[in-house]
């Protein structure tokens, strides 16, 4: 769900946005020399697009989405970084795992043009649709939406590239900037049906849109060069605390969330894993790992004890019952209060999960089993090549 989130309620046509916005240090190794860790990284960077769930700092209270406008107040951050970085949650983000399993710094956000960039630069940011942000004008769904799509994201990517003399594919700047990187496209879509939820458009045609939309947008990729690709799905959104706020409650799956929400983003992940499939047809060169969010979150839900959580379904950090959520009093307000063990916590706002189920979900992408192909056998066609 990339950053912005709404909801519908049944009974009134009211149109609830929320932001799913995390954000990444941008404090990087300053030393130029070749080090042993250096010479262990099968990847030299790696470039993050997505939406809030990959967001390292794109966006802020002021700049993000109105569903959660204090993620830079505390408690935000709380876990590891000890204050609050723009991640919307209380510590570290999946694409945060996957830079530290790499032996490679936190990724800056694009907009932190201070930052040093030499390990990669993530172009997520929260609120952003798969669909240009012109469909949602004309439709007259703009209203509190971020104005950023993963089109955006693409074009900040170019600007990039020619700030790093990348203009030429064959020049040894562009070598330099795709032979060695690794591209994480975190998920993307969620926010596309959210603002559309009251309106006369359908969920069929906001998925066409937006497989569509995404597909072009990964194509760009690999024709500039890119060569190791991970694409994350949409998770199980029916099993957050704001869906299930909302929702009727007779509208329950098997694992107790929200079955109109989480049906939605299964049909979604079912037609993105085809164009994947497609696309590894179309591009052999390169690797392109589909990273299963939908069942690496639906897993834990099953059985949360296992992953060490107790509860699955409140916000650590809120206010208000039965999930300790409300929707226009959220976390980071002074009003609201945190729990005392986020790590026991799958959700941390409402909308945005802990550090605690980040750590499970990239570990399961890393060294589990919801990885197709395995995130192994990237790295080893990597190291394998010269």
């Amino acid at each position: 769900m990339a950053t912005l989130f709404s909801t519908h309620s049944s009974s009134q046509n009211i149109l609830i946005t929320f932001t799913i916005i995390f954000l990444t240090s941008s404090l990087l190794p300053s030393s130029s020399g070749i080090t042993e860790t250096d010479q262990r990284r099968p990847f030299k960077k790696i470039y993050a697009f997505g939406d809030s769930f990959t967001d390292t700092g794109n966006t802020g209270s002021l700049t993000g989405p109105n569903g959660f406008v204090h993620v830079s107040n505390p408690p935000y951050g709380t876990t590891f970084f000890h204050h609050p970085t723009n991640r919307y949650s209380d510590g570290r983000l999946v694409i945060d795992f996957v830079a530290q399993s790499l032996s490679l710094p936190f990724l800056p956000p694009y907009r932190n043009r201070k930052a040093n960039r030499t390990y990669g630069v993530n172009f997520a940011v929260a609120g952003s649709t798969a669909i240009n942000h012109a469909f949602f004008v004309k439709n007259n769904l703009s209203l509190d939406i971020t104005p950023e799509s993963i089109q955006t994201q693409m074009m900040w990517f170019d600007k990039y590239l020619e700030s790093e003399g990348c203009k030429d594919p064959e020049s040894d700047q562009c070598k330099e900037a795709f032979d060695d990187a690794l591209f994480w496209v975190g998920e993307i879509g969620v926010n596309d049906y959210a603002y559309t939820l009251g309106s006369t458009v359908s969920g069929d045609t906001i998925r066409k849109l937006a497989i569509n939309s995404f597909t072009e947008f990964l194509q760009g990729l690999l024709k500039k060069g890119a060569k190791y690709v991970v694409v994350e799905a949409l998770p199980t959104t029916g099993c957050l605390p704001l869906a299930m706020t909302l929702a009727p409650s007779d509208d329950r799956d098997d694992i107790g969330c929200v079955k109109s929400v989480n049906n939605q983003s299964n049909a979604h992940n079912l037609v993105l894993q085809s164009k994947v499939s497609d696309l590894r047809q179309q591009f052999p060169q390169a690797i392109i790992v589909y990273a299963d969010y939908w069942n690496a979150y639906r897993t834990v839900m099953q059985s949360p004890e296992k992953y060490g959580f107790k509860e699955s379904f409140k916000a650590c950090c809120g206010t208000g019952e039965p999930y300790n959520f409300e929707v226009f009093n959220t976390c980071g307000n002074p009003s609201v209060t945190a729990c005392s063990n986020p790590a026991q916590y799958i959700n941390w706002d409402g909308v945005h999960l802990t550090e605690a189920m980040y750590k499970v979900v990239a570990d399961m992408f890393i060294d589990g089993n919801l990885c197709n192909p395995p995130f192994k056998t990237l790295l080893e066609r990597k190291l394998r090549q010269p």
